[in-house]
């Protein structure tokens, strides 16, 4: 029977930032906060921090998240691991073009698998049971099959990669619930966008839980730039986040 596993999300890298030698200038942030400011006061050479209210670094990106010039945050970015995600969140990721994503491919996944089950199905014992079912059924013809492909081309001469080629085959039978694994690469400006949208109401389950994973840790890694989203919770106990400086999806 397959493993029901829960969704995992690490944040791997992220920009470093260093002042360019010959500016005279500091800030109270590093990193991708920093670069952003430094992007934006570069475009008028407003080193001198005349505004007392956008003389910190937090005060200078709120007042870009308010009037809209998101562009500064483009020069800075996150990269996040997601493992135990579903295929079908996987899917829906990567139709957002202005990331990067690296997929683990069908020809090296585990023999095992592994499964994601939706949220809305694991409140039910009665659907519960019924996903389980789908799912045992799904890995039974995935491993029947495989085992007749591989008997069907034993005598291959390029076995090696024979075998991965009968492996990913062979994988095309699971759901959208088989877990994977994804690097996710995106600019700041992407990434508020992608949590603007993905972490509404509206959006599944499992999206919206991943996002807001992904949104805690990037407050955290530059609260200048996120701060601003908050975090509530539903009746049905799952979170969305929002905030009110969001204007351009």
């Amino acid at each position: 029977m397959p493993e029901i596993v829960t969704p995992q999300v690490q944040l791997i890298a992220w920009t470093e930032f260093h002042t360019p030698a010959g500016v005279d200038w500091q800030t109270d942030a590093d990193g991708g906060a920093a670069l952003a400011e430094f992007a934006g006061r570069s475009c008028y050479q407003a080193w001198e921090k005349k505004v007392p209210a956008t003389a910190s670094n937090a005060g200078y990106l709120a007042h870009v998240l308010q009037v809209g010039h998101l562009a500064v945050l483009e020069h800075a970015s996150a990269t996040f691991y997601l493992t135990g995600i579903s295929r079908a969140l996987a899917g829906e990721l990567t139709r957002h073009r202005h990331f990067s994503f690296s997929a683990l491919s069908p020809r090296h996944q585990a023999e095992r698998t592994d499964v994601v089950e939706p949220a809305a199905v694991a409140a039910d014992p009665e659907l519960h049971e019924a996903f389980l079912a789908g799912v045992t059924a799904a890995e039974t013809a995935h491993r029947e099959l495989l085992a007749a492909l591989a008997e069907r081309h034993a005598d291959s001469e390029q076995a090696g990669l024979r075998r991965k080629q009968l492996r990913q085959a062979a994988r095309t039978l699971l759901p959208g619930a088989t877990a994977t694994t994804l690097v996710i690469t995106g600019n700041l400006r992407a990434w508020r966008q992608l949590i603007a949208l993905r972490a509404a109401e509206h959006a599944d389950h499992e999206m919206r839980a991943v996002v807001i994973e992904c949104l805690r840790q990037l407050r955290d890694l530059a609260p200048s730039v996120f701060a601003d989203f908050v975090i509530t919770k539903l009746p049905d106990s799952s979170e969305l986040a929002s905030s009110p400086l969001v204007s351009e999806l």
